[in-house]
């Protein structure tokens, strides 16, 4: 058997896997959105009618969809930045060399990523209660009024957006801070030499070595911000005044409230050409800074 033969025999069963579970189930939804499906199809496929780009052109006249889609750009834009941004700071607190018990605030702050969605809502919900909660509490005590936190559609989001900062910055964490401990030490000891500051430090040697990772924490960070929706749904359900409806929980009520199946279709596609369209950026953005 020739080598090339061989690679191929071997990666075979990953191809079909990749082709089964995913490449298929993609080209059903694509081939989807391009028709009525809905819960009569369900019962006789005879009922489908193709009608091509009018589940878009109906998707892009919808107020709602428009209303979604802000909401979910205003929770990537604002919310992936601060995210990052906080993993950052928590991985160079770790590996700094005052830290002290570094194995125990690791596995602390890394916690709440395997911790279970039902059991985080609700303790945060306990947390933004309007009159019992810790947050307004804290508020109070400082002469602030209290804020309902999920029932104001001015803080509902910003509520959501902190929740989710909390539960995942800590996977961003471990892998910023694997990638501050692969710095060579020389650079730093040259740094302090030459009479460079913790600032000039960051800025010329720590920043530009974590490039590369700071690159795919983002992009990473930014597709699972896109795909919010597990948040608004146990916390607030779309509400209040559909200020936390995102573009997958639109696709959701679509595709299984109503049963819309073509629809929720064209919305995740939607949502595919924007994730898309911000990688492109990321990417190019990156390289013109010398990060990538």
């Amino acid at each position: 058997m020739k080598p090339r033969q061989a690679a191929w025999l071997f990666v075979a069963p990953a191809l079909l896997a990749i082709a089964v579970f995913f490449v298929v189930p993609v080209a059903a939804a694509l081939v989807m959105s391009g028709t009525d499906f809905d819960i009569y199809a369900l019962a006789d496929l005879r009922n489908v009618r193709f009608i091509w780009l009018d589940n878009y052109l109906q998707l892009l006249q919808r107020p709602l969809f428009w209303q979604a889609l802000l909401n979910t750009l205003f929770f990537v834009v604002v919310g992936v930045p601060l995210s990052v941004a906080v993993s950052l700071v928590a991985a160079l607190l770790l590996n700094s060399p005052l830290a002290l018990f570094k194995g125990f605030h690791r596995t602390a702050l890394f916690v709440p990523v395997v911790a279970t969605l039902a059991a985080v809502a609700v303790t945060w919900r306990f947390l933004l209660h309007t009159r019992y909660g810790l947050l307004n509490y804290g508020l109070s005590s400082l002469g602030f009024s209290p804020i309902d936190w999920l029932g104001n559609p001015r803080w509902a989001m910003p509520a959501i957006m902190l929740l989710s900062v909390w539960k995942n910055f800590g996977y961003n964490m471990i892998i910023l801070l694997a990638g501050l401990q692969a710095i060579p030490g020389e650079q730093y000891e040259a740094a302090r030499l030459d009479g460079a500051g913790p600032l000039a430090v960051l800025r010329h040697i720590t920043i530009p070595a974590l490039g590369p990772m700071l690159l795919m924490v983002s992009i990473l960070t930014m597709a699972a911000h896109f795909q919010l929706f597990a948040e608004p749904y146990m916390m607030t359900q779309g509400g209040p005044a559909q200020r936390t409806v995102t573009v997958l929980y639109l696709m959701y009520e679509e595709g299984f409230k109503w049963w819309s199946l073509g629809t929720g279709s064209a919305v995740a596609f939607v949502l595919f050409l924007f994730m898309f369209g911000f990688t492109v950026l990321q990417v190019t953005v990156s390289r013109r800074w010398g990060t990538a």
